[in-house]
């Protein structure tokens, strides 16, 4: 099969890697500025590099006229490898690629951006948006959410595949802590960009420092990005910053380990799609407090597997951290709760398999 796809995503890796591991034989083309890494040997990386003179838009994609420089490679690398299918994933870029060239069968994977920003720029966006989703033989989605906003585009059934996380990895153990045994720690793993409210888990986590001034509670943040010193100098100004550690972004598989260090996990992003690293804390069975937005809902029963409170409400926050501060045992509860739900509904390997039925049934429809 023939992916098309950001190859420089961690979501991207998971799939292809995921794939090969299965026996599957999986071409992998897309647009890079460094060179890939992460990579199993077996996936046949096919890359271009961005050219120095391309810009970046100001939602940090690519210009659309590049997608149409590179057809011409995409069309001469279905020519030499005559695949059974091709996938491409995010639809306003490189399921545009996939849509003109041609080739069927072709399938799309939404992202989130691409459905929920990219046609509402302008009427010529609308359009890019709903010829790349009628070309699509199949259109699948991580989110009912997003499903439901596809939809507005074209009439085409939406198959909803989450993207999961793999439970063998992500799980409770043991860890060297960063703090001392007797220090609560409240974090959270995310870019610290404008959409993941990083802001207001900073006004919340003041609120707690003053409630319980006498206990040990420490607030870390993993993740980098363009708010770092402003948010260094909102932690200062807020006379948090001696109990406020930028961690800084570290290697995925380093992330569970990270969860591991940390007893309360609070995401209060403004908008997401979907919430993989929320389902990332939960496998490890840490409770969680998260924006009652996007994709969340359906990862977070309120009050069984972690709290849903309204975004850019640090009051809010506040409150149901301190629930969990307060009461251990219904901490345990919640994070054990929330890790069979992922088991259950968001095992990686699960929705792997997913997928492959979804690529069996198309090949077999070809027949």
């Amino acid at each position: 099969m023939l992916l098309l796809s950001n190859i420089e995503a961690t979501h991207t890796q998971k799939w292809a890697n995921s794939l090969v591991q299965r026996g599957i034989e999986v071409h992998l083309f897309g647009l890079v500025s460094d060179e890939p890494n992460g990579y199993n040997s077996k996936v046949n990386l096919i890359v271009e590099k961005i050219p120095a003179s391309v810009k970046l838009q100001s939602d940090g994609s690519l210009q659309k006229s590049i997608y149409l420089k590179v057809l011409p490679k995409v069309k001469s690398i279905i020519k030499k490898n005559n695949p059974d299918l091709i996938h491409s994933h995010y639809a306003s870029s490189y399921g545009l690629l996939g849509a003109l060239s041609g080739f069927k069968p072709f399938i799309v994977s939404v992202w989130g951006n691409d459905i929920f920003d990219f046609p509402k720029k302008s009427f010529v966006h609308k359009r890019i948006l709903k010829y790349v989703l009628k070309k699509a033989d199949r259109i699948y989605s991580t989110s009912k959410i997003m499903a439901d906003e596809a939809n507005l585009y074209t009439d085409k059934k939406i198959r909803i595949i989450p993207f999961g996380v793999d439970t063998n990895v992500f799980k409770p153990f043991d860890v060297k802590k960063l703090f001392d045994e007797d220090t609560l720690v409240i974090g959270t793993v995310k870019s610290l960009s404008i959409k993941y409210g990083i802001e207001y888990l900073l006004e919340a986590f003041q609120l707690i420092k003053k409630k319980f001034s006498d206990k040990k509670i420490k607030l870390l943040l993993v993740g980098d990005g363009t708010l770092k010193t402003s948010l260094q100098r909102k932690a200062n100004d807020l006379n948090i910053n001696d109990d406020v550690l930028f961690y800084g972004s570290v290697p995925h598989d380093k992330v569970p380990g990270i969860y591991n260090m940390i007893d309360i996990a609070v995401f209060p992003s403004i908008w997401e799609s979907f919430g993989v690293s929320n389902l990332e804390a939960a496998a490890c069975e840490v409770p969680q407090v998260a924006s009652n937005i996007g994709g969340f809902p359906e990862i977070i029963e309120d009050g069984v597997t972690g709290y849903l409170v309204k975004p850019k409400n640090p009051v809010a926050i506040a409150e149901k951290v301190t629930i969990l501060i307060n009461n251990e045992s219904l901490r345990k509860k919640i994070g054990k709760a929330a890790r069979k739900k992922v088991i259950d509904e968001f095992d990686w390997n699960k929705n792997v398999d997913q997928m492959i039925s979804e690529y069996e049934q198309i090949m077999k429809a070809r027949v």
